[in-house]
């Protein structure tokens, strides 16, 4: 049926009218030849709308007039507004809810228990780091394949730093909550040693030549 109300419902179901790309098609394959990067044409077509709104978002920043004598913003106070913070530095404080209340069949069961509970276990010596340590070097085998969650998996790096926690452990040297707690680093941080690609292709071996000698 053609009419006013039949084009009023085209509209509806196309959306909103979208804001004119600025970064065209052409000038995005054309900077990804510069980096050496290769995508395909539904790969390029699902970019283009996001680096366009990043675009304008850079833009709506670089317009805030933020004085030069402006601290950065060094503590994070969670809450709503009709809570004030506490006082003075923020500290790491364990709950009451300990693994006392709490039992498990296998150590696999603690995967997912947050570290003020992981670390009781630790403190008491009711695990080891090694124990928990190849716990998790398990899982990321098992599920890095399915879930493409693993750059690098350091395992020898993590057992060997494990088992010096277990040694300070035994003999009184609990440094704290996060002592002995295996723990992930996202593939961003540049680190000695250890390949660091962004997750992406274009850097997969570069950058592990330019860590090398740091």
């Amino acid at each position: 049926m053609a009419g006013p109300a039949a084009g009023a419902l085209q509209q509806q179901q196309a959306g909103p009218p979208q804001p004119p790309q600025r970064v065209t098609k052409e000038m995005l394959i054309a900077a990804m030849k510069l980096i050496g990067f290769e995508a395909t044409d539904a790969h390029i077509n699902l970019m283009l709308p996001g680096v366009n709104r990043a675009l304008n978002g850079y833009e709506q920043l670089r317009k805030i007039d933020i004085p030069l004598d402006t601290e950065p913003a060094f503590w994070f106070h969670p809450g709503t507004p009709d809570k004030v913070p506490p006082a003075g530095p923020a500290r790491f404080r364990p709950t009451a809810r300990t693994a006392k209340g709490r039992t498990w069949k296998t150590l696999e069961d603690v995967a997912f228990w947050p570290v003020t509970e992981l670390a009781p276990l630790l403190r008491g010596k009711l695990v080891t780091s090694t124990d928990l340590t190849k716990m998790y070097l398990d899982r990321l085998k098992r599920f890095g394949p399915k879930l493409l969650c693993v750059i690098t998996l350091t395992e020898d790096l993590a057992l060997q730093q494990a088992a010096e926690a277990d040694r300070e452990i035994r003999a009184g040297r609990y440094r704290g909550p996060l002592h002995g707690i295996p723990w992930g680093a996202k593939d961003l941080f540049a680190t000695k040693g250890i390949p660091t690609t962004w997750g992406a292709e274009p850097f997969r071996d570069c950058l592990q030549e330019l860590l090398r000698p740091c």
